[in-house]
């Protein structure tokens, strides 16, 4: 089954770009392919310094991923069993940094999030929204240069979702990082640099736009 067809795609720095289309349309194929987690059978993806990432050893893309992206996912991806804390820790130890490096940097991102008060609690106590602002503190503790998100206000009410794409803002403008996220949610795009269609593997626009940072997020 061919997902995608002919994309030709690109990035910038400082942007929040916006994946836009229905299920099935190639959206979170789309991000694998562009993360080095799916190899495409044509073409080639370049990544920062990389040129053909898919010319790398596994365990080269491996350590790409870990040291220049962060990634956010609709089901938040968090352990049972380690506190909010633990969850952002684990991933900059994976990087080499000391214990010590690691908590004061894991607290930092938990802090930006608004989640200081919940340092100790594991996913169980957390709300929805709590549980997806670890997940978005995990990614921009590594301060990653490309960040992807997966649909991650769709399991959000309205102001959670509305504290999530506000990251994801401040993540590209604050961070410097290029912001990829895929949604088939409209209500995302007042918040974007750039929005592109997606229909059955095909890119239909693409358009760069201004961006409205004070744009309300209303319920479903």
């Amino acid at each position: 089954v061919e997902v995608l067809k002919g994309v030709d795609f690109d990035a910038r720095h400082g942007d929040l770009t916006m994946v836009m289309g229905p299920s099935g349309s190639g959206k979170s194929t789309l991000i694998a392919a562009l993360s080095g987690l799916l190899r495409p059978e044509q073409g080639r993806v370049d990544a920062l310094d990389v040129d053909d990432m898919w010319k790398l050893s596994s365990g080269r893309i491996d350590r790409f991923r870990l040291d220049h992206c962060g990634f956010i996912f609709q089901g938040f991806n968090l352990f049972p069993a380690l506190s909010a804390l633990q969850q952002v820790e684990i991933v900059l130890k994976f990087q080499g940094l000391s214990k010590g490096d690691a908590r004061k940097r894991a607290q930092l991102a938990l802090e930006e999030v608004g989640l200081g008060h919940r340092l100790h609690q594991r996913p169980s106590a957390l709300s929805g929204g709590e549980k997806q602002r670890v997940a978005i503190a995990r990614a921009l503790a590594k301060d990653p240069q490309i960040l992807f998100a997966d649909e991650p206000t769709s399991a959000l009410d309205g102001e959670n979702g509305q504290v999530v794409i506000r990251l994801l803002r401040r993540a590209a403008t604050e961070h410097g990082a290029a912001v990829i996220c895929v949604t088939h949610d409209p209500r995302l795009e007042a918040w974007a640099d750039r929005v592109i269609h997606i229909e059955d593997g095909v890119i239909i626009s693409d358009e760069r736009r201004t961006p409205n940072p004070d744009a309300v997020l209303a319920s479903h």
